[in-house]
C-alpha cells in the first residue's frame, strides 16, 4: 500500500512541476519531454527485463542442478547459526537458505548479473512457504531490506567507471563504500530485529555481525596495504574465480550423484524465462513514473532547495553537489550511475565530490528495482513495511558514504 502511494505521488509530483513551468515559464514544451520520458522508459523496462531473461535462465537453471545435488542446502546448514535467526520463520534446512546465501555471496563480491537470478530464487522459495501469497511475510522483507541495504566488498564496477574516468586512483573509494554499505545493512539489520522482535542480544546473531565487521576491516587492510592497480586485479579475480568454482562444484557434485543435468538445467531455465516475463508490468510502472519525474524537472528543483536550505545553515557545501546521486539512487541505477560520471567529467575523478558521489553510489542498492523486481517476480502487492525499512537502509548509507569521504578524503 506504501508503494502504491509512491508511485502516485511521483505522477502527481510530475504533473504540478509541469503544470507550474507552463504557467510561469510558458514552456509548454515540458509536456512533450515528459510524455517522451514515459514512452522510453516503459521501453527501457522491457529491455531491462529481455536482457535478464538470458542471465535468469542461466542462473536459475545452475541453481536446479545445486539444488537436486545438495548443494544448496549443504550451504543452508553453513549459514544457518545467523539465517535462522535473522529467517526464524523459515523451516530448518530448507533450500531457500541456501539461495539466500548465494545471493548475499554475489551482492558482497559485487556480482550484480549473478545476484538478480540468485535473489529471485530466493525470493519464490520463500514465496513458497508465504501463507498470504499477495502480501510479504517478515522473511520477505528482511531479505529485501537486506538486498537493498547492498552489502557489498568488492565495489568492482565503481572503480571501473572510476578508471575509465581517469581516476590517479581509482580504488581510493574502496574503504569509504566498505564502510557506507556495512553501516547501512547494520541498521537495516538493527530496525528490521526490532521492528520483527528478533532478539539482538543472542549470541550466535553478535558473533556473526562482529565477524563480519572483523572480515571488513580485514578486507580494508589488506586492500590498503596492496598497489592501487593491483587492488582492481585482485578484487576482480577473487570475485569471478569464487563464484565459478562455486559452479564446478554444482557440477561436479550433479555428475557424482548421477543426477539429470542437463534436463534439470532446462527445467530451472524456463522457471528463469516465466521470471522475467513477469517481473515486465511491475518494472513499467515503476521506471515510468521515475521517469516523468525526472524529465518533469522534480528532481533539479528537490535538490536546489536542498543546496540553498544546507548553504543557509552554515554546513560545509563541498559534497551538496552529490544530492542528486543520493536521490536518484533509490529510484534508478542507471540514473545515479549517470550522476556520478557526469560528477566525475565535470569535477574531475579525484575530486571531493566526485568522490562523495562514487561513496554513496556504492553504499547501497536501487530500492525501488529490487522491490519491483523481486516481489514482482512472486505477484507480491501489499509490501507492508518494506519500503519504509528499504529507505531508512538508503538513507542510513548514503549520509554513511558522505560522512566516510569526509573521513579519508
Amino acid at each position: 500500500m506504501v508503494l502504491n502511494y509512491i508511485w502516485i505521488a511521483m505522477f502527481a509530483i510530475a504533473f504540478v512541476v509541469c503544470c507550474a513551468i507552463s504557467v510561469i515559464d510558458g514552456d509548454v514544451s515540458i509536456w512533450t519531454d515528459v510524455m517522451n520520458a514515459s514512452f522510453a522508459s516503459a521501453s527501457t523496462a522491457f529491455e531491462i527485463s529481455i536482457g535478464l531473461t538470458g542471465v535468469l535462465a542461466l542462473w536459475m537453471g545452475l541453481m536446479k542442478i545445486g539444488e537436486e545435488g545438495g548443494v544448496i542446502r549443504m550451504f543452508g546448514r553453513m549459514v544457518s547459526p545467523l539465517f535462522s535467526r535473522l529467517f526464524p520463520d523459515i523451516p530448518k534446512n530448507h533450500p531457500a537458505m541456501g539461495s539466500i546465501f548465494m545471493n548475499f555471496s554475489a551482492n558482497m563480491l559485487g556480482l550484480e548479473n549473478a545476484a538478480t537470478p540468485l535473489g529471485l530464487k530466493a525470493m519464490k522459495e520463500l514465496q513458497d512457504l508465504n501463507k498470504n501469497k499477495d502480501t510479504a511475510s517478515n522473511s520477505m522483507i528482511m531479505f529485501l531490506v537486506l538486498n537493498a541495504s547492498g552489502l557489498c566488498f568488492i565495489p568492482i564496477g565503481i572503480m571501473m567507471y572510476r578508471v575509465q574516468a581517469g581516476a590517479n586512483n581509482p580504488t581510493d573509494v574502496f574503504m569509504p563504500i566498505l564502510l557506507a554499505t556495512f553501516i547501512s545493512t547494520l541498521v537495516g539489520i538493527i530496525a528490521l530485529c526490532l521492528k520483527q522482535r528478533i532478539r539482538l542480544s543472542d549470541p550466535i546473531l553478535l558473533a556473526w555481525l562482529f565477524g563480519i565487521g572483523a572480515f571488513i576491516a580485514g578486507m580494508v587492510w589488506l586492500f590498503t596495504s596492496l598497489p592501487p592497480h593491483k587492488v582492481e586485479l585482485y578484487s576482480s579475480f577473487i570475485a569471478n574465480c569464487l563464484l565459478f568454482c562455486v559452479v564446478m562444484l554444482f557440477l561436479v557434485v550433479g555428475f557424482s550423484r548421477r543426477i539429470n543435468m542437463y534436463s534439470a538445467f532446462i527445467e530451472g531455465a524456463k522457471e528463469g524465462f516465466r521470471t522475467a516475463v513477469m517481473i515486465i508490468p511491475y518494472l513499467v510502472a515503476i521506471l515510468v513514473a521515475i521517469g516523468m519525474l525526472r524529465a518533469s524537472g522534480a528532481l533539479n528543483i528537490l535538490t536546489d532547495a536542498l543546496c540553498s536550505a544546507i548553504g543557509a545553515l552554515g554546513i560545509d557545501t563541498d559534497w551538496v553537489e552529490a544530492i542528486p546521486t543520493a536521490i536518484m539512487k533509490p529510484l534508478s541505477g542507471s540514473g545515479s550511475r549517470a550522476m556520478m560520471v557526469d560528477l566525475m567529467s565535470t569535477y574531475g575523478p579525484d575530486s571531493f565530490v566526485a568522490r562523495v558521489s562514487a561513496a554513496i553510489q556504492g553504499s547501497t542498492d536501487t530500492m525501488f528495482y529490487v522491490i519491483a523486481v523481486y516481489f514482482g517476480s512472486v505477484g507480491v502487492r501489499y509490501t507492508r513495511y518494506a519500503v519504509g525499512y528499504a529507505l531508512l537502509a538508503d538513507i542510513v548509507g548514503s549520509i554513511a558514504g558522505v560522512f566516510a569521504a569526509y573521513i579519508f578524503f
